[in-house]
């Protein structure tokens, strides 16, 4: 078992010379999914299995016919060049059969996560002025409520009903067109979608909306090969490989790890669809009876999976791990790497962007280092006055509009001031700060408003919390500055704690000592409170701006709470 070092190559080389060559007219459904099919009809596209055991698979030439089936249902009912579709479906393959059948149609689509609230769905509908839904009988009701709210709601159909069985007006049955009067066509009827514009729009992303209303993220249809940079230099893939990324098919992580990178060089994609009580140990079963050759998880998910005893799994076909959403800190990397022999390399990325800082094969690994940027994204840390800053200093991250790298985010829909705040004098800036060493590699610090400022220092709150995850008795931790009329901010974490150990004060000054010791004494947490949960995003993102409201408001009724 060895560490990839392929597609990549000498990174300075490939950095200098790569670039992705965007034709005038790109649909990835036609010039990917149905250029493989014809290329080799038995290459195997998708494996699915769900918490059941069931499974199913799928090779290109699948995916072409069923997804001309879906653009021919959806083109019977009127959608066309242009109209917006919501999806919200699970981890089913009809999500990614619509997805291409929506494609070859040149519409445009919006992949929500299936647990939205009646209130996500009316929001998403009425911003996003989506003539379409796409979902489950799980979710027929809360459309139901909010339909009357969308004016442009004209279309409402669900995937999970069964052949012959009518299902109420006005809901349109997926299986049933499929089948009845007669098999829908696996001909393409039309071909509109063949004629779209590589800059015409794809796909609307909402992002997480931590602090306020999620902002709709307009990708074109050029993203997709955007995403090369992602499965072939972060994931190392190959039309060989087997490719697990776990991911809700609502989340722009999806796109990333999922769909359309991994089909571009080939690889086999690996579904697992879990509805009921998730337990990450689920995956290492599934990781050794798929052969699953490429593995990518967020770092909540590593830090469930380390808890396994990871030497009774055979990892045999395992040659790639990565990880991105935060910083993973070092002991999960350690007790990773002794259990597979692989070091999990990170990147980093967001909704608005492909893979665009990352650890590739045959870099140095420095754990907790997002890495270099990747090749076609040029990207400096710059202060408040746009002014590059120097080295070890931290920095807002810029992306080069010269070129536009492929795959970037084209605008945020009907937000002129967020495009206003976001794009400036030929820059892209994340919202993120980071700091770059000696070496080139850069050093997430966090979100523009997370870091925090106290008795004169700015202390990343990553860095904390990856020092707190160190210590046994934390399971996870988010940290925030809480207002202190001395230091103006202090340092507090919200912990929720490992089974087995109870929320005590002794306990508190326990880990308060730990985090003295282990880095900075300015650093460690004057506040500790425990929680049974944190709040996260749909994405699974940490609600930090949630935890900062709420100690604002302790401070503005109780005064300084310093210990």
């Amino acid at each position: 078992m060895t560490e990839a070092t392929g597609n990549i190559g000498d990174y300075e080389e490939t950095y200098k010379t790569f670039a992705i060559d965007v034709p005038k007219h790109y649909n990835f459904a036609f010039d990917v999914i149905d250029a493989w099919a014809k290329r080799d009809r038995n290459h195997l596209a998708m494996i699915w299995t769900n918490q059941d055991g069931e499974e199913k698979k799928f090779t290109f030439w699948d995916m072409m016919v069923h997804s001309n089936e879906a653009a021919n249902i959806l083109m019977k009912f009127g959608i066309q060049k242009g109209d917006r579709v919501l999806l919200m479906l699970p981890r089913v393959p009809e999500w990614w059969i619509l997805v291409l059948g929506i494609m070859k149609l040149g519409a445009v689509y919006s992949p929500s996560p299936h647990m939205l609230t009646v209130k996500d769905i009316a929001y998403r509908i009425k911003v996003g002025g989506f003539k379409m839904v796409i979902t489950d009988s799980e979710n027929m009701a809360k459309v139901d409520e909010v339909a009357t709210q969308c004016p442009h709601l004209q279309l409402r159909m669900i995937v999970d009903d069964k052949p012959g069985e009518k299902v109420p007006i006005p809901w349109i049955g997926y299986q049933n067109e499929l089948k009845y009067p007669a098999p829908v066509s696996t001909k393409l009827v039309s071909s509109s979608g063949r004629k779209v514009l590589a800059t015409d729009p794809m796909l609307i992303y909402f992002t997480s909306g931590t602090t306020k209303d999620p902002k709709m993220v307009l990708h074109d249809y050029a993203h997709p090969l955007g995403q090369t940079v992602t499965a072939k230099f972060w994931h190392d893939l190959t039309e060989h490989d087997v490719h697990f990324t776990v991911s809700d098919t609502g989340w722009a992580k999806c796109g990333w790890g999922k769909i359309y990178g991994q089909w571009i060089c080939g690889a086999c994609i690996f579904v697992y669809d879990y509805r009921t009580k998730f337990h990450a140990t689920e995956l290492l079963p599934l990781i050794e009876r798929y052969g699953i050759t490429s593995f990518c998880a967020p770092p909540t998910i590593y830090r469930m999976l380390i808890i396994a005893d990871l030497k009774k799994f055979s990892f045999s076909e395992l040659r790639t791990c990565t990880s991105a959403g935060e910083p993973l800190n070092p002991e999960v990397i350690r007790i990773w790497r002794e259990g597979t022999g692989l070091t999990i390399r990170e990147g980093y990325g967001q909704t608005e962007t492909c893979c665009c800082i990352a650890t590739l094969p045959g870099m140095e690994v420095k754990q907790g280092s997002m890495g270099k940027p990747v090749p076609g994204w040029h990207i400096q840390l710059h202060d408040d006055d746009g002014k590059e800053v120097e080295k070890g200093d931290i920095g807002k991250i810029a992306v080069s509009l010269n070129p536009r790298p492929v795959g970037l985010v084209r605008e945020y829909l009907n937000n002129p001031e967020e495009n206003a705040a976001m794009f400036v004098n030929g820059w892209y800036y994340t919202g993120d700060k980071a700091r770059i060493d000696d070496d080139g590699y850069y050093w997430f610090v966090g979100r523009n408003d997370d870091v925090i400022k106290s008795s004169g220092y700015r202390i990343s709150p990553f860095e904390v919390e990856s020092t707190l995850l160190e210590h046994p008795a934390v399971k996870e931790s988010a940290v925030v500055g809480s207002p202190d009329e001395i230091r103006g901010m202090v340092i507090k974490a919200f912990i929720v704690l490992h089974e087995g150990y109870a929320p005590t004060e002794k306990l508190a000054k326990e880990i308060q000592e730990y985090v003295k010791r282990t880095t900075a004494p300015y650093k460690y947490p004057r506040l500790i409170e425990f929680l049974p949960e944190l709040p996260k995003s749909f994405s699974g993102k940490i609600r930090r701006g949630e935890l900062r409201d709420r100690e604002m408001k302790r401070f503005e009724t109780e005064g300084n709470g310093d210990q």
